[in-house]
C-alpha cells in the first residue's frame, strides 16, 4: 500500500488534513471516506475498512472535516452544509490531481453527508453508509439539554465522548433546513445501507427510511451484533469485505 499525506483546501476556505492510501498495483476504483460527527478520519474502524479496501485493489481519501482532527479551522463555524463542501472539495481534488471518485463512504452523520453529495459529483457512481440517519437533523437529539442556552446565548459547550465542542446556532439552523429523503429518491446511484438494529445512536428507523426512499439498486446489510461506532475489529472487517465485493459491482468501469 502507498500513503500520501496531502492537505486541500475546504469549503470555509482552511486547510483540510486528509491521507490517500493507494494499493500497489493501478486502483480499480477511488473512494471517499467521511468520518461521523466530532470523530476524525483516524477512527479505528475507518482505519481498518479503508485498508481492508485497499488491499481490494481500491484507493481511499479520507479526511478530517474543518475544525477536526489534524484540519484547520474552528468547529464551531463549520455545520451540516461546509461538510458536504467539503466532499465536494475532497472530489475536485481527487479529478486534478489522482482520479476522480466514483464510490462515495460515510459514517454516522459522514453517511448523510456522501448522501446529499453524491448527487454533486458527477463521477460517483455508488455510495455506501454506515450507521447513517435519514435526516441531519437527528443529530440535535445529542443537544437537548443546552438547546434553550444555543437559542439564548447563540452557543453552548457540549461534552461528546469526553471531549468539549462548541455547537452554535447556525449548525442547528443549518441542519433543521437540511431535507435529506427527497435527495435521496433522486439519487440515481447505487446504494449500500449497513446498519445495526442495536444501535443506540442512530436508531435502525433511519436506515429503513433510506432505504424506502432510495431507488434499485439499493442494498440493506445488518450488523446485528455490531455497536455505533464498529469497536469490533470483526465488525470493520465484515463491512470491508462485503463492502469491497459490492463496489467491484457496482463502482468500478468493469
Amino acid at each position: 500500500m502507498k500513503t500520501s499525506q496531502i492537505t486541500f483546501t475546504g469549503a470555509l476556505g482552511t486547510k483540510l488534513a486528509a491521507r490517500l492510501d493507494e494499493p500497489e498495483e493501478a486502483a480499480r476504483a477511488v473512494a471517499i471516506f467521511a468520518h461521523c460527527f466530532t470523530c476524525t478520519k483516524d477512527l479505528p474502524a475507518i482505519r481498518r475498512i479503508a485498508t481492508a479496501l485497499t488491499d481490494h485493489g481500491f484507493a481511499v481519501l479520507r479526511f478530517d472535516f474543518s475544525g477536526l482532527g489534524q484540519s484547520e479551522g474552528d468547529f464551531a463555524a463549520s455545520n451540516f452544509s461546509s461538510n458536504v463542501e467539503d466532499l465536494l472539495c475532497a472530489a475536485n481534488w481527487l479529478s486534478e490531481n489522482a482520479q476522480a471518485p466514483s464510490l462515495l463512504l460515510g459514517h454516522s452523520l459522514g453517511g448523510a453527508a456522501v448522501l446529499a453529495a453524491a448527487g454533486k459529483i458527477g463521477s460517483v457512481k455508488a455510495v455506501a453508509t454506515i450507521g447513517a440517519p435519514s435526516e441531519p437533523q437527528h443529530i440535535a437529539e445529542m443537544f437537548t439539554e443546552v438547546a434553550d442556552e444555543i437559542q439564548r446565548s447563540g452557543k453552548a459547550d457540549v461534552e461528546i465522548a469526553g471531549r468539549t465542542f462548541e455547537i452554535s446556532r447556525q449548525f442547528i439552523d443549518d441542519i433543521g433546513r437540511y431535507a435529506l429523503l427527497p435527495q435521496i429518491a433522486k439519487l440515481h446511484r447505487a446504494l449500500l445501507i449497513f446498519h445495526s438494529p442495536l444501535d443506540t445512536v442512530v436508531n435502525i428507523e433511519h436506515a429503513a427510511a433510506i432505504f424506502q426512499a432510495a431507488k434499485h439498486p439499493k442494498s440493506f446489510i445488518s450488523l446485528d451484533r455490531a455497536n455505533h461506532m464498529l469497536t469490533d475489529k470483526a465488525d470493520t472487517e465484515f463491512v470491508a469485505e462485503v463492502l469491497a465485493a459490492w463496489a467491484v459491482r457496482y463502482a468500478t468501469a468493469g
